[in-house]
This record gives C-alpha cells, sequence and structure tokens, in this order.
C-alpha cells in the first residue's frame, strides 16, 4: 500500500500542469472605433517569435530538424515543413472560427479575406511554447500575442493595441499527444476570448 501511495504522488506531481493566469488588456489606444463595422481584415505576424527556451524561432527550429535528422534522415525537415503549414491549415481557421462565434453577435466579420474592411488587427505571435504531452508528463501548449489594429490603408496609422498572456492549449481529455493539436486549442481559446472582448470593450 505504501508503495502504491508512492507511485501514485509521483505520477500526480509528473502530470500537474502548471497554471498561469491568462490576461487580456489594451495597452495603447481605444477600440472604440470598431463599433458598427462589419467587416475586420486579420494578419498574422511570425517575426520575432521566442520559442520555449530560445529567444528565436530560427534556433528552435535549427536544433528541432538536427534532433529528428539523427533518428531518421529526412524527418526533420518534414517536421518543419507541417509546422510552418500548420498556421494556415490549423491554427488561423480555429482563431477565426472561434472570434467569430462571438463578433458574429456584432454583425462584424474577423477573418483574413476582408480585404476592403477600413480597419486590419495584425496578430503577432510574440511567445509559443508547444508544451509536450507523454502520458505520466505534460505540459499546455501556450501563446503569447500583440494585436495591433492599423488602419488597412495606412498600417503606420496605429490606432490601438492589446496583449493576450498565457493563452493555453489543451486537450480536455488529456489525449494530445501531438503538438500541432495542442497549438491549435490555444489559438482556439485565443480567438474565443479575442472574439469576447471585442464585443465587450468595441461593439458596445
Amino acid at each position: 500500500m505504501k508503495i502504491l501511495k508512492t507511485v501514485l504522488a509521483a505520477l500526480i506531481v509528473l502530470s500537474v500542469t502548471a497554471v498561469q493566469a491568462q490576461k487580456i488588456k489594451v495597452t495603447n489606444g481605444d477600440l472604440g472605433f470598431l463599433n458598427g463595422q462589419t467587416e475586420l481584415l486579420l494578419e498574422y505576424d511570425y517575426s520575432n517569435m521566442a520559442v520555449g527556451k530560445f529567444d528565436n524561432e530560427a534556433d528552435y527550429v535549427a536544433k528541432k530538424i538536427a534532433e529528428l535528422n539523427e533518428k531518421e534522415a529526412g524527418s526533420g525537415e518534414a517536421w518543419h515543413e507541417k509546422w510552418v503549414a500548420d498556421r494556415d491549415g490549423r491554427f488561423h481557421p480555429k482563431f477565426e472560427e472561434l472570434a467569430n462565434n462571438y463578433t458574429k453577435k456584432a454583425n462584424c466579420n474577423v477573418d483574413q479575406t476582408n480585404i476592403n474592411a477600413k480597419y486590419t488587427a495584425i496578430v503577432k505571435v510574440t511567445f509559443l511554447e508547444p508544451g509536450w504531452n507523454i502520458g505520466i508528463s505534460r505540459r499546455d501548449a501556450m501563446i503569447n500575442l500583440e494585436i495591433s489594429f492599423v488602419e488597412t490603408a495606412n498600417h503606420d496609422n496605429v490606432l490601438a493595441v492589446m496583449t493576450m498572456t498565457n493563452v493555453p492549449g489543451r486537450d480536455v481529455m488529456g489525449t494530445d499527444f501531438d503538438a500541432g493539436y495542442r497549438i491549435g486549442e490555444a489559438y482556439a481559446k485565443g480567438g474565443k476570448e479575442f472574439g469576447a472582448f471585442l464585443v465587450k470593450k468595441a461593439f458596445k
């Protein structure tokens, strides 16, 4: 019985996910200019993105490719191709779908195809934690976003900036062994909170 308790305690410790409070706030300007808008153009920016313990994405990617290629030639490049493709294939659609679940209540559509929109929201991913899940130990994915609202015709005219930090991504059933799935859930959560925040602060 004592051994069983020790094992269970160890499993609990290994399975604990660090909880960090998610924060969302406007750091510059005011979102009132969006009131009455029926569409908003979205753009995504991955320049200067930190990944995990790496200050820049390039260093993370180089290490990951090298590690995978040591195990199987060519697998590193295959991973990198998926790493980039998941943005348009999985992450952005999730962000936009969940955002629109809220903004549609204010009769506003938010996505990358609204090229005639008066305003653009540039979603810059400043930090990405892919997380992991190896069964007895796991860590949620997490993203930090800096979203700048600009005139579509003049990106130099920044009207407002908002930040979202510690946005988590995980499967509630704990079966998210694929990093892309975990990251996608972080984008879904980010989109949900983004849309809800706009409805509360802009479309009122």
